[in-house]
């Protein structure tokens, strides 16, 4: 099999996954027990913040663990709202975010918040000049991702940032879930940045795992409340074998990205250059640096994304449609329509979604392929 689908999830490391296992088999403690059993659990779960900590070279106070990318976007915007509601109720987001801003940020309009998009552009990057004229004094938080999953267009996260100076108290946060490992960290996780949202099975860590930057001296509401822990901001009890999976999950896929990311984006400009080559094929990505290096989009005239990824799967090579959390409601990107990306076009997107182990001969492969589909495909619509 060959698989093109690490936007949505990755294979966890066997490293990860041995360290999952041995810590799930010798730590039996509850980290908030107060006997030898618990204090090693805790220790373990203090380590492993630090560990994360160094690796993005912030302060390990500054890290909190969470189930993964969807609680920590939900935590961040309602926390934000909770915490800030008497200071200001409006919200600004991307055309292009991710569900898990989207739909929580919406879900606050039944409260009283106000929530503004702001577009992007049609190579699906947000537009500076559209969030400066959304910005408003009561505006409390703004919320944009780092790189976006379905097209992989990298946002102007630092020029946002300069605008915010402008606004200190209002909540800047980075979902950066695609983005960990794929582009450098301080293209999204800047001076102006207050909270930055990140989940271990997008970089090989075990899935339901995952957690958020924090900036001091920020505040925002915890979510879930009972014993807590994660300083009285995130109870339940911590799933201590997870966690120390991800943070040496977090370490090797950090260890070496600039060779790692010059390898993806190698098989990525092949894979572009190839599919040039098709008249029916249009790019919904580009082979630059405004794009992250593992993600391809393109579609194949008339033929629907769906009946193209099955068509792959034939061939026991797994690809995507556009997002994995939206791909079974049968529409057509969000971030592809707010590209304006006619409709036509917009149902055929697939996505290839590389990683730092895909090798040339797997995208050669997927090139005959597609060239032996297209011209299946060519035939009978002729």
């Amino acid at each position: 099999m060959i698989y093109f689908d690490n936007s949505a999830t990755t294979a966890v490391h066997p490293a990860v996954l041995d360290t999952y296992v041995k810590t799930s088999q010798r730590i039996l403690g509850n980290p908030s027990s107060l006997h030898r059993l618990g204090n090693q659990a805790s220790r373990l779960l203090n380590e492993s913040r630090k560990q994360i900590a160094e690796m993005l070279a912030v302060d390990p106070s500054e890290i909190f663990f969470t189930s993964g990318g969807t609680e920590g976007n939900n935590w961040i915007i309602k926390g934000t709202a909770l915490a800030k509601a008497d200071f200001g109720k409006h919200i600004i987001i991307s055309a292009v975010e991710h569900s898990a801003v989207s739909a929580a940020a919406l879900q606050l309009t039944d409260l009283g918040f106000e929530v503004s998009v702001a577009p992007v552009d049609e190579r699906g990057q947000v537009r500076v000049d559209k969030v400066k004229e959304l910005l408003r004094p009561d505006t409390i938080l703004v919320s944009v991702m780092a790189v976006n999953n379905e097209v992989g267009a990298v946002q102007p996260i630092r020029e946002i940032g300069d605008l915010l100076k402008e606004h200190p108290t209002t909540h800047f946060h980075v979902d950066a879930v695609q983005g960990l490992g794929k582009i450098p960290t301080s293209r999204f996780l800047t001076k102006r940045v207050d909270f930055v949202t990140f989940s271990a099975h997008k970089f090989h860590g075990p899935k339901g795992t995952g957690f958020i930057y924090w900036k001091k001296g920020r505040r925002i509401e915890p979510l879930l409340n009972g014993g807590g822990q994660e300083s009285q901001q995130r109870s339940g009890t911590e799933n201590v074998p997870g966690i120390v999976a991800m943070a040496r999950a977090v370490r090797l896929h950090l260890t070496d990205q600039e060779l790692k990311n010059k390898r993806e984006q190698n098989i990525k400009d092949y894979l572009i250059d190839s599919l040039k080559k098709y008249p029916k094929v249009t790019l919904f990505s580009e082979a630059n640096e405004d794009y992250a290096p593992h993600i391809v989009c393109f579609g194949l005239k008339d033929i629907k994304g769906e009946v193209l990824v099955h068509a792959f799967e034939t061939k026991d090579i797994i690809i995507s449609t556009t997002s994995a959390c939206s791909s079974k409601s049968k529409v057509s990107g969000s971030t592809l329509s707010a590209m304006a990306v006619p409709e036509a076009k917009a149902i055929t997107a697939v996505r290839l979604s590389i990683n730092a182990d895909t090798t040339m001969v797997e995208a050669e492969q997927f090139m005959v392929a597609f060239n032996q589909l297209q011209e299946k495909f060519s035939k009978i619509n002729n």
